[in-house]
């Protein structure tokens, strides 16, 4: 009788299995300390989330706000070893940070200023944590915390002012592009012509919120690559304004062409939210273009530098 060795399990998975056992254990094993800090973020901020589900994240202007929301909790989770890993060494300034936390709260949730009531669930986690855990474990889990701010809807006076000339600029591209191509467009203002119809460029279509998305799934990008080029990273990141320029223009060329050959019913219905879709894909195929065109060239600058030496 022979014995059968049976292959284990790659190296890589084993040392997975092994960083999920201590998350989940040590997850399971904070539970009866967090509990109530857990039913206190509940009942401080169930209220807020349906309003926004059933309000402002069901509109286009707010529409990534989930998406935001979800990502971060998703980079926290990953963190969270590290943040297990981490001494904690509770600060006293989380509890002031906590009181204008539940203040920004009060203020918005009363009297109905959006702005604050988003911002103080960014203000009041970052506070459970330094009153928690501290300031290393805030440190470790910046990143989380700075991408929730891109669902923090900026002042409407400021957003009007910056998405007007945005929105001239995407509408004078797309008048440029169809044109040279031989369709029957002209343009006034953000009004667009063609054939027998006309298309309003909304803000949604070519505004700074949608310009904020795009850098927050950007910067998204960059976190989950973790490129060790400097270069590679902060050019990316300013890139990022004229990679949703480019994809903005996309989607409004995309839907006067859908207007143009299927009606306007084509063009303000179902394919009017799949022109979304394509914003997206867009972006995300600009990004990887641009981010595989950097690393081409910093591979190369770098074999410069060695057959220079």
């Amino acid at each position: 009788m022979t014995a059968q060795v049976r292959p284990g399990p790659p190296p890589q998975a084993a040392n997975g299995a092994a960083a999920r056992v201590p998350l989940r254990s040590g997850l399971r094993a904070a539970l009866p300390e967090w509990w109530p800090v857990l039913l206190g973020l509940a009942a401080l901020f169930l209220p807020t989330f349906y309003s926004l589900f059933t309000g402002a994240w069901i509109g286009e202007d707010q529409a990534h706000g989930p998406m935001i929301f979800g990502l971060a909790l998703w980079l926290s989770y990953r963190k969270w070893p590290e943040v297990l890993a981490t001494p904690a060494a509770p600060c006293w300034l989380g509890w002031p940070l906590l009181a204008v936390g539940l203040a920004l709260h009060l203020l918005g949730r009363s009297q109905h200023i959006l702005m604050f009531e988003i911002g103080s669930i960014i203000v009041v986690l970052a506070a459970i944590v330094l009153v928690k855990l501290g300031r290393r474990a805030l440190r470790v889990l910046w990143f989380p915390f700075f991408f929730m701010l891109f669902m923090v809807p900026l002042p409407s006076e400021f957003v009007a002012a910056v998405t007007m000339p945005m929105k001239m600029a995407v509408s004078w591209a797309t008048e440029q592009l169809l044109f040279a191509v031989g369709y029957p467009i002209a343009r006034s203002g953000v009004i667009l012509q063609i054939g027998q119809y006309q298309l309003l460029v909304a803000d949604a279509c070519a505004g700074l919120q949608t310009l904020l998305t795009l850098e927050a799934l950007g910067l998204f990008y960059l976190n989950l690559m973790r490129h060790p080029s400097a270069f590679r990273n902060i050019g990316l990141a300013i890139l990022i304004v004229p990679i949703s320029f480019s994809a903005n223009v996309v989607r409004v060329i995309v839907l006067t062409l859908v207007t143009y050959y299927l009606g306007d019913a084509a063009g303000q219905g179902f394919l009017h939210g799949f022109a979304g879709m394509v914003l997206f894909l867009t972006a995300l195929g600009l990004i990887l273009v641009v981010d595989s065109s950097l690393q081409w060239y910093v591979a190369r600058r770098r074999r410069t530098s060695r057959e220079a030496a």
